[in-house]
């Protein structure tokens, strides 16, 4: 399936997404009917390489698409944006095995075939390594260990595992689990104030068997693809982050958009008894809309411009997307929060959807770097460029 035709399908999609939104965010329950609705669509595999007979989305492609995702659940744009990125990954690095991710796509042709980098872990390490151990037995790996925040966690079919041998020079490396592995169990620890659908629960491996062939980038301190080089001359996992900052940036964008559609309604539809026309007829209100769509048109402009660069593997436009995406995710917030001031008390009723939209555009920082992280980097590059001849 061409990107354009996938692309075609993403209103009526949107739109199935943002009819039982609400529900799924209520009852914290995870949207397998929508992750169905995007996998029919085509846009669960957007990203997988035309070697591998995929479409071959790129970048700007991924953008475009969870964007308008966003705009009808943010849960399940964050879960299709994880497998997106795992599919674009393998476009680029090919660090699967060929057996496995024949496996995986042929998964992807049956029905929503999941996958996930889990890295995250409850403690703080040791010495930098992973808590998650694996240990040989006989020609495989038995895992061990506990992560944590993993978006999708109960409908992976694939999770790609970071975890440290027991060996005395300990190595990292990337283990492919098996959703429904023997040992391994989802435990329901997610219970957040937005992406309440996004099912990030903790998983828990105990002793849970990997082959040998599944194990990838065992090195010595640092799982392979640190240096390796991507696109042109941009380390391979510069070039990964870039695809995650854009990718998460786009979504919230998508949330902030849903969120200034509402508040055009209400403003073209709420006649306070003290008026006579809709509040969208005066200039205050007007020019409080305006400052939101001026907000939004710069982050999604922003985003929209460092993509195709991204694509195109140019140094400067993957140095430029940890700051786009703390500026495009505090635009977002802002805009919503804003929505949420013009409307006062229906802004943050149950009844309406505004305040879903706050408290998701809210969690969308869990995906950010901390503010210090992102603008000390910024800083000390634009230091080193000043003290350049």
């Amino acid at each position: 399936m061409a990107v354009e035709t996938a692309l075609a399908g993403l209103p009526r999609v949107v739109d199935l997404l943002a009819a039982r939104a609400e529900e799924h965010d209520r009852d914290a329950t995870f949207p397998y009917q929508g992750i169905e609705a995007v996998h029919e669509a085509g846009l669960l595999t957007l990203t997988v390489s035309r070697t591998y007979g995929g479409p071959g989305g790129t970048l700007s492609d991924t953008v475009r698409l969870l964007s308008r995702l966003g705009r009808g659940d943010a849960s399940v744009a964050v879960v299709t944006a994880f497998t997106l990125l795992r599919h674009a990954e393998q476009a680029r690095r090919a660090d699967w095995p060929a057996a496995g991710y024949r496996r995986l796509l042929t998964e992807s042709r049956r029905g929503p075939a999941l996958v996930n980098t889990l890295r995250a872990e409850p403690g703080p390490g040791t010495g930098g390594l992973p808590e998650t151990v694996a240990r040989r037995d006989g020609d495989g790996w038995l895992l061990t260990g506990r992560k944590t925040y993993c978006t999708g966690a109960e409908a992976l079919a694939w999770m790609a595992v970071t975890a440290r041998t027991d060996e005395e020079e300990p190595r990292i490396g990337t283990f492919l689990v098996r959703g429904e592995s023997e040992g391994l169990e989802i435990d329901p620890t997610w219970d957040q104030l937005g992406l309440r659908a996004s099912a990030s629960h903790d998983v828990v491996l105990d002793r849970v068997r990997v082959p040998a062939d599944l194990a990838l980038g065992l090195g010595t301190r640092e799982p392979r693809g640190g240096t390796e080089s991507g696109a042109g001359s941009v380390p391979a996992a510069e070039l990964s982050r870039a695809w995650h900052d854009l990718a998460l940036s786009a979504v919230a964008i998508g949330v902030a958009r849903a969120a200034e559609s509402w508040l055009v309604r209400f403003l073209n539809q709420r006649t306070p008894a003290n008026l006579t026309e809709p509040l969208g007829t005066l200039p205050r209100y007007r020019c409080a809309l305006g400052e939101i769509e001026a907000q939004l048109i710069g982050a999604e402009e922003l985003v929209a411009g460092l993509a195709p660069r991204v694509d195109r593997g140019e140094p400067d436009a993957v140095a430029r997307t940890g700051p786009a995406h703390l500026l495009a995710t505090r635009a977002a917030t802002a805009a919503v929060q804003q929505a949420v001031a013009l409307t006062g008390n229906p802004g943050l009723s149950r009844r309406h959807p505004l305040e879903r939209y706050l408290r998701d555009v809210l969690s969308s920082r869990v995906h950010l770097a901390s503010d210090e992280t992102v603008l000390e980097a910024a800083g000390r590059s634009a230091l080193e460029r000043g003290a350049r001849p």
